[in-house]
């Protein structure tokens, strides 16, 4: 047998395969072939995305000691490598996945690098027959981690494997068991920080799996301040624990507790809350469950955080829990003076996990203070960078009233007939203390018209300032998109805390399969934790100032779901909130942002586009108040019946609006048809190769970037002719930030109907931007081409045969541009494959490749002479 024959996957099956198995490693549960440790970060192009998969990485071989824990990375090459060339790679895989041993094989024997140093050497090469056994690499692993007999027993025990046979992504391992050491190490505070939609709730059952199968802890208690938090952890990630899984639930019937089917239901299931006797204040828990899941509403005083005999917690025993789970820790366990700290001090003994995407950090609450540093942090920058999380563009719309403010003139009185304040009014102001019902509409046709021009069945959540805010805006987009909402009149839904309705179709909507609602409209009650896969759209018409809010907002859309075309999504912003990309703590930013004025289509019209204005600056140098003095109101919302902590007044006075105001907060002026909004002004942004937003215009962004490449026109037509590959020096370019195919749109928006453009060739793009030369077509190019050739006598050079060819191809460039006639595989179509072989073609220009090869140069120097010639 030739090794040098065979291919890579023959060297895997034949020789690398059979030496792990020989070793000892178990097919079914330790050897895991093709493991995808990121999936490539998603590239948007206008409407368009797709994964470039020169970002992905993928390991041929990761090998755990038990399911979901891994050991070790193995990278094969084929046999015409040497036996390390792939130790680099699986050195880098390694440290992504968090473990010390690395091994590269071409089928001759393996490359073994060993980080923990255990035979006092970094690299050594070693036969087929030495490969090390699991349990070889496990002691050895045990001993670098210099884990305790305690955290080597709770790191031992196994993944919940499931029906998937899964291994959890490389930072949800990371999450799962550094959470694990910490525990077994004697910290009973923790704190893990993953971005939203980046698995939280899967990675607090894999924590509580391996606690509870490995005995080291007996009795959990997860802890959330949505009922549809609750409910999507009880049927989804923790429904392997049903039969030992029981909700808290504040009504006296019962418990509610997955089924087998994997529904919720209160009857004919075992009490966990029966009726009681007076003192026990008309509710009894039963204990016999190993995983409680509670409300925090529910088992405190309605949440007010004052204690009382009615408390649900206090029947249960200070140390009845030993693992208490805090999911959104942010919303209030952070505080002292809140209704969860009241649980978690009770429950003081018990080791308490903190799990949030934006840990809270202010004067009144800290979650540091509370949990300590974290023990992994997982970035939403991170999560889009690997391809786990939806990139975003944003389209800003800023409204002149919002931006240059409005003042009354003088003795203007609002439409219920009370005198307006006599000041200016700003973006601040809106829908807090004055609202314009042609806002609200000018609000929602932006909205309706981004729908058309995109997809009008794109989920959509909007943001609004108050409830009374989202029932106005519910009835102007209802009346926006009235040609859908009279056959569909579920179509556009308000899902805010008082309304119970809405309220009944928020599972619809966050099911990916269910057509209505399509457009949500909110204000709080949907910021956290809901789980909206296919939102491809959130509108912002909400003043938000506290970074913490902001990032709950933004991931409402990080969610990824390719099998129902989400790849990405859109920020819609009329409140200038996203300049809190500007801000330290953020740490994602968008691929686009654009803001259309006037008349201008709200879709963007290319997929990365800049125009400078006086905005420019502010994202580079903004300062941000602490989330304590900027005064837009409590992150604590109305929660499902709950008790609404309002102090800022935000919520107006429910569904009918307060318009009179109190004594703590001024009056709410309403002026429905008397004052005229319009648009203002616009800002597109983009990132370019290195991740960075650009505020400078996307021409000035190439012109200057070709300045810094080439030192003059004349040096760059010696690059473009002198390039073997034209496309090559297009990728090249493009890699840098210049967008050719986002200049063409831009430059055929500017003429107009663009038919100038049609087919414009992106050699031409750049001299038109860059050098101010006049734009030919490929059409016009390939014309001067057979032209030139003719003048040139290069036709006359060859035969028959040869001429036919060149015309084939100059005419596959006019339709299909450069990068389809620059490789030989382009012989092998029609109609050059009815003319004879490549080979038989090639031949014809002289009999030789080579001869072929400058008869392409000369045919790529007649399509790109100069235009003037």
């Amino acid at each position: 047998m030739d090794k040098k024959q065979l291919s890579e996957a023959d060297i895997r099956s034949k020789f690398i395969d059979p030496a792990i198995l020989q070793a000892g490693w178990s097919e079914t549960h330790q050897i895991y072939r093709e493991y995808a440790i990121t999936n490539g970060r998603i590239v948007v192009r206008g409407q368009k995305a797709q994964r470039n998969m020169q970002t992905a990485l993928r390991a041929d071989y990761l090998l755990c000691y038990q399911f979901g824990q891994p050991l070790a990375v193995i990278e094969a090459k084929d046999n015409r490598h040497t036996v390390g060339a792939g130790i680099q790679q699986a050195t880098e895989y390694a440290e992504r996945m968090g473990v010390p041993f690395a091994f590269a094989s071409n089928g001759d024997g393996f490359v073994f690098r060993d980080a923990t140093l255990a035979d006092g050497q970094l690299i050594r090469e070693i036969s087929l027959d030495e490969f090390p056994s699991p349990q070889d690499l496990w002691e050895r692993y045990c001993a670098w981690k210099q884990w305790t007999p305690e955290q080597k027993k709770a790191n031992a025990f196994a993944y919940h494997q499931g029906d998937s046979n899964r291994v959890p992504r490389y930072y949800q391992l990371h999450a799962i068991n550094r959470t694990l050491e910490a525990i077994a190490a004697g910290q009973n505070r923790v704190l893990l920080v993953m971005a939203t939609g980046t698995g939280k709730t899967y990675t607090a059952f894999q924590i509580i799996w391996r606690l509870l199968k490995s005995g080291a802890k007996k009795r959990i208690l997860f802890l959330a301040d949505r009922n549809i938090l609750v409910d999507q952890t009880m049927v989804g990630d923790f429904k392997p624990f049903k039969g030992a899984m029981a909700k808290l639930s504040p009504n006296a019937k019962g418990i509610e507790r997955i089924d087998a089917d994997g529904t919720t239901s209160v009857d004919a299931l075992e009490l966990a809350i029966t009726r009681g006797t007076k003192h026990t204040g008309g509710k009894q828990v039963n204990k016999a469950y190993e995983v409680y899941l509670g409300l925090y509403q529910a088992i405190t005083s309605k949440g007010s955080g004052k204690t009382g005999a009615d408390d649900v917690f206090r029947q249960f025993s200070p140390d009845f829990f030993d693992l208490i789970i805090i999911d959104e820790c942010h919303r209030g366990s952070a505080n002292e003076d809140s209704a969860w700290r009241n649980i978690l001090d009770y429950f003081s003994s018990a080791t308490q996990v903190g799990l949030t995407a934006t840990p809270k950090e202010t004067e009144e609450a800290s979650n540091i203070h509370y949990f300590g540093e974290p023990v992994y942090t997982y970035t939403l920058k991170q999560g889009i960078e690997d391809g786990f999380l939806a990139p975003y563009k944003v389209v800003r719309v800023d409204l002149d009233r919002d931006t240059f403010g409005w003042r009354p003139p003088k003795g203007m009185l609002d439409d219920a007939g009370h005198p307006i304040e006599d000041r200016i009014y700003t973006a601040a102001d809106m829908n807090r203390n004055l609202v314009l019902g042609l806002r609200d509409r000018v609000v929602a046709d932006k909205i309706t018209q981004y729908l058309k021009g995109t997809d009008r069945n794109a989920k959509t959540i909007v943001f609004c300032e108050d409830i009374d805010h989202a029932q106005r805006m519910t009835a102007a987009l209802a009346e926006a998109n009235k040609d859908i909402c009279a056959t569909r009149s579920k179509y556009v839904m308000q899902i805010t805390g008082d309304n119970e309705v809405g309220k009944r179709e928020l599972d619809n909507f966050i099911d990916p399969d269910s057509a209505d609602p399509v457009i949500a409209v909110t204000s709080k009650l949907m910021s956290t934790g809901v789980d909206a896969q296919t939102c491809k759209l959130v509108v912002l018409d909400q003043n938000i100032k506290s970074m913490t809010l902001f990032k709950q907002i933004i991931g409402r859309g990080t969610r990824l779901n390719e099998e129902h075309g989400k790849q990405f999504f859109t920020i819609l912003d009329f409140k200038r909130a996203t300049e809190l990309f500007a801000d330290k703590d953020f740490d994602g930013e968008p691929v686009q942002i654009y803001k259309p004025t006037g008349d201008d289509d709200v879709v963007p019209p290319t997929p990365e586009e800049t125009q400078g204005g006086e905005e420019g600056a502010s994202m580079d140098g903004a300062t941000w108040l602490p989330e304590s003095t900027q005064g837009t109101g409590s992150e604590d919302a109305p929660i499902f019946g709950g008790a609404t902590k309002d102090p800022a007044g935000i919520y107006g006075a429910g569904a009918g609006g307060d318009t009179t105001g109190g004594p703590d907060k001024p009056r709410k002026y309403q002026i429905n048809n008397r004052v005229t909004v319009a648009i203002a002004r616009e800002r597109i942004q983009y990132l370019d190769a290195h991740g960075k937003l650009v505020t400078e215009s996307l021409r000035d962004f190439t012109r200057i970037n070709l300045a810094k490449q080439y030192e003059s026109l004349d040096a760059f037509l010696q690059a473009w002719s002198s390039a073997d590959r034209k496309q090559a020096l297009i990728d090249e370019l493009q890699h840098h930030g210049v967008l050719l195919d986002v200049l063409a749109e831009e430059l055929a928006q500017e003429k107009g109907d663009g038919s100038s453009l049609q087919g414009a060739d992106p050699f031409d793009v750049l001299l038109h931007v860059a050098y101010d030369q006049p734009i030919l077509t490929r059409s016009e190019r390939a014309r001067r081409a057979k032209k030139k050739l003719q003048d040139d006598g290069i036709y006359a050079k060859y035969g028959e045969t040869a001429r036919k060819v060149l015309d084939v191809l100059i005419d596959k460039y006019a339709d299909e541009g450069i990068s389809a006639i620059e490789n030989t595989d382009v012989l092998k179509v029609q109609p050059l494959t009815q003319m004879g072989s490549p080979v038989e073609l090639m031949q014809s220009f002289g009999g030789s490749k080579l001869q072929y090869q400058d008869a392409m140069a000369q045919l790529g120097r007649a399509i790109y002479q100069p235009a003037r010639a």
